[in-house]
């Protein structure tokens, strides 16, 4: 089995252009090929799998909305930045609403450029599996359902928790309302989102997502409305902001409690006038955008301590669906488990089958703090890490396959602090054992050897030890 890189390819017909990006991001960990043209480029696409693809806007034989639209119809799930000149941003902006995931300009800039394709990949724009367009982190099976069909990527859950979750989504998608997404991180907010767009009267139009978790004060006003080149320090090219971006599609901002409040002030007068003003520009471009905003804290309470405006949350909160931990949605578990083996599989050309009945055990007792984000990562690496045509526990990190033996220990020890005062001097040294002995296996991850020598003690008094506690 070979791990696939994330392979790009660069489409100019400047080769000295072609040769220096080749070189810069082959440093940086990718594998890179060029082409001179459109038609070889489609050649290459043709025999080799690319999870993305850089191409220069002007080609002496073609251009990039030519060559957007074959890659779209042909090989969907493959991400396309487009290189452009400053006089072609317009075409770039649009072609990112033909499906495009961004543009750089002309003169290239290598951070800038890093920058780019990192986000790319870091939002699953351009995945490992390009042809089979996936994004797993929604919740969802193969299968049909009858109120209309999800992409193939989504999969629908069976609890009373997901069917409730569909039910909204089917309500709300339809209309032009916004909408607020409250769940514990990793809960899938975004392919929630995502969702709902799909299910809109904007479909076909843009879908761009906003982590606002991740941005500073200064950078959040380009970011959100843009800026003219040489409009302050550093403006080195006009940038199009994400409001221009999404018009006429849907925004998602999400973590958007963590905007600053004079931000919040600047955006809640965007949202309210629907229209937006390039950061050194002074002509207002008219906005029809819906906006979805996710958080994992509540805003109410933001409001009360004066870290979010109220009048913004209004705004925001003409709909609110609260997402459910994966730990109330136990009916799902599997479901998603097998989604992600299939997914896993084909990134990683493995034919894993499914899940030994210790580990299916093991996924569906674990609380899942990280939610459908952790199980995902959980059954990649347990896939990765298989060697027979079932998943053993072997795979599965130790703090979940310990779970349910440290989670009984650990009750055991409570209801010894619950009993009355006149227990002995041995159960008070037990108790005591047992949580020193749970605590340094915690803080080593369970690794013996390291324990054992923490605890000053050989590894077989460990084991035994262990053992008497159901704990081996």
């Amino acid at each position: 089995m070979e791990f696939i890189m994330k392979r790009i390819l660069i489409v100019d017909d400047e080769v000295n252009i072609g040769l220096l990006l080749s070189k810069f991001l082959t440093r940086n960990g990718f594998e890179v090929n060029t082409a001179l043209s459109g038609a070889s480029a489609m050649e290459l696409l043709s025999k080799e799998t690319y999870h993305l693809v850089l191409c220069d806007f002007r080609l002496e034989d073609t251009d990039g909305r030519e060559i957007l639209k074959k890659i779209k119809t042909l090989y969907p799930g493959t991400g396309v930045i487009i290189i452009t000149g400053y006089s072609d941003i317009k075409l770039a902006v649009e072609l990112i609403k033909m499906g495009a995931y961004d543009y750089i300009t002309k003169p290239l800039y290598p951070d800038e450029i890093l920058n780019t394709i990192n986000k790319a990949f870091e939002t699953q724009v351009a995945l490992s599996t390009p042809r089979t367009n996936i994004n797993p982190d929604f919740n969802q099976s193969e299968r049909s359902n009858k109120t209309g069909d999800y992409p193939e990527q989504y999969v629908i859950g069976e609890s009373t928790a997901s069917k409730e979750l569909l039910k909204q989504i089917e309500l709300i998608s339809p209309t032009n309302y916004s909408v607020i997404l409250t769940g514990e991180s990793g809960t899938g907010k975004e392919s929630i989102a995502h969702a709902i767009h799909l299910k809109s009267n904007r479909r076909d139009k843009p879908f761009i997502a906003m982590d606002c978790g991740s941005l500073t004060k200064e950078l959040a006003g380009s970011e959100f409305f843009g800026h003219e080149k040489g409009s302050f320090t550093g403006a080195l090219y006009t940038k199009i902001g994400h409001f221009e971006l999404a018009n006429g599609g849907t925004l998602f901002l999400d973590e958007v409690g963590n905007l600053s409040y004079e931000i919040q002030a600047a955006l809640l007068r965007t949202v309210q006038e629907r229209k937006v003003k390039r950061i050194g520009g002074n002509k207002e471009i008219d906005l029809d955008v819906r906006l979805i905003v996710a958080t994992n804290e509540n805003l109410q309470e933001a409001i009360q301590k004066g870290r979010f405006r109220e009048d913004l949350y209004h705004r925001f909160n003409e709909f609110n669906i609260l997402l459910p931990p994966l730990r109330n949605r136990e009916g799902d578990i599997m479901i998603f488990s097998q989604n992600f083996l299939k997914f896993t599989n084909i990134e990683l050309n493995k034919n894993v089958e499914g899940f030994s009945d210790e580990v299916i055990e093991c996924l569906m007792t674990y609380n899942w703090p990280g939610n459908v984000r952790e199980l995902k990562n959980v059954i990649r690496r347990a896939t990765l890490l298989s060697e027979s045509s079932k998943i053993q526990l072997k795979s599965i990190p130790l703090e979940i396959s310990t779970f349910a033996k440290v989670t009984a220990i650990e009750t055991a020890v409570d209801s010894i602090h619950l009993r009355d005062h006149k227990r002995g001097l041995k159960d008070a040294a037990l108790e005591a054992e047992y949580e020193t002995i749970l605590r340094v296996l915690k803080e080593v991850n369970f690794n013996k050897t390291k324990a054992a020598q923490l605890l000053n003690i050989d590894r077989k008094t460990l084991y035994n030890k262990m053992k008497a506690i159901n704990l081996e």
